[in-house]
């Protein structure tokens, strides 16, 4: 997959800066501007201030605060970054683990129900429902693809210790991009229905 096929694929941060708006206007009935001038009206100078103002003088929690707060106090460097830039950062110093990354990402540009969203350390792959697949770096030698999916360790699946109540217990390690072969994608193909 070329660079430039990414970031018309790939969605980044704005993805949820986007979903974090609209759920601030869902809850308050006002919008991120109108939130940030309340703010600064009320002399507010800290995250933490304009956290603990929401939360216990309109009752605004969650991610919808983190709309106010990054239209006040500014977004962090690295959600202003584009999908390309992302992905060459999780990659600058392990640039031959790329093509496994890119093979990866390339199936799920090209199937129907797949969107990728891209994050700094890791790029998600989700259906319409929900996060199906985790591509991750794993180490100098390795990218792991790590999978919400209902199926028997073996094979190339292999457990993953998680915390409870975290669905992402399989992985596959990838080392070569000729692992990225029919029986990989038959994996991610299940996990995408299973979550669909």
């Amino acid at each position: 997959m070329a660079n430039t096929d990414l970031n018309s694929a790939a969605r980044t941060w704005q993805t949820m800066v986007d979903s974090n708006q609209a759920l601030l206007l869902r809850k308050s009935g006002h919008n991120v501007r109108w939130w940030a001038e309340q703010g600064r009206a009320a002399g507010l100078r800290t995250d933490d201030e304009l956290r603990d103002w929401m939360r216990d003088e309109h009752g605004i929690t969650g991610y919808a605060q983190y709309a106010v707060s990054w239209e006040m106090f500014g977004y962090p460097e690295f959600m202003l970054r584009d999908a390309d830039e992302l992905i060459d950062g999780q990659y600058e110093f392990h640039p031959h683990l790329r093509p496994i990354a890119d093979a990866v990402l390339a199936w799920a540009a090209a199937t129907d129900g797949a969107e990728i969203q891209m994050r700094k350390g890791y790029v998600s792959l989700h259906s319409t429902r929900r996060k199906f697949a985790q591509v991750t770096r794993a180490n100098k030698t390795a990218v792991d693809v790590t999978l919400r999916i209902e199926a028997p360790i073996g094979g190339r699946l292999e457990a993953v210790h998680v915390r409870g109540g975290d669905f992402f217990d399989r992985k596959v390690r990838l080392t070569s991009v000729e692992q990225v072969d029919q029986a990989f994608l038959d994996l991610l193909e299940t996990a995408l229905e299973q979550n669909s």
